[in-house]
């Protein structure tokens, strides 16, 4: 007997990129407009978003503040460079900040780079003395974003 092993999340084709590329500008979007965008049926885009968000590549919708909004804030990225065998601990105080966007380890100068957003430059200004005294965290290096030119971001 010849048979076919269903592959439980298969690489997405270019339908569920365009999908997702819809959601990325409103995830508040109907299943029916999305259908009717795609050119597909209701029940397809359905499926679809069901098989993305159990194979882990969807795994959320949130709502994006709009210009007015986003512009009262204060954004940085933060280089930090941190001592051997503290990485574990300052990732953990760092998550604990809830201005703290994203978090990444890197290759280069650094060990991580932080997105930082606060409300003003005072309180920007206090988180990076805060991540400074950390302990393990032996360098910062700070650049606020002037003005966000491309955002492909959800």
């Amino acid at each position: 007997m010849n048979e076919s092993r269903v592959n439980p999340s298969p690489s997405p084709d270019d339908l569920d990129r365009r999908l997702i590329l819809l959601l990325q500008a409103n995830a508040r979007e109907s299943t029916a407009t999305l259908a009717r965008k795609l050119g597909v049926a209701r029940t397809t885009v359905v499926a679809r978003l069901a098989r993305l968000e159990a194979s882990g590549r969807i795994v959320g919708y949130t709502a994006r503040l709009g210009g007015d909004e986003a512009g009262r804030s204060v954004q940085a990225f933060v280089g930090i460079t941190v001592s051997p065998k503290a990485g574990r601990e300052v990732v953990k105080r760092l998550a604990e900040l809830p201005e703290l966007r994203q978090l990444s380890s890197v290759s280069g100068e650094f060990d991580y780079m932080a997105l930082l957003r606060a409300d003003t430059t005072a309180r920007l200004d206090v988180l990076l003395d805060e991540i400074g005294e950390i302990d393990g965290v032996l360098r910062t290096n700070s650049s606020v974003v002037l003005a966000l030119r491309v955002d492909r971001q959800t």
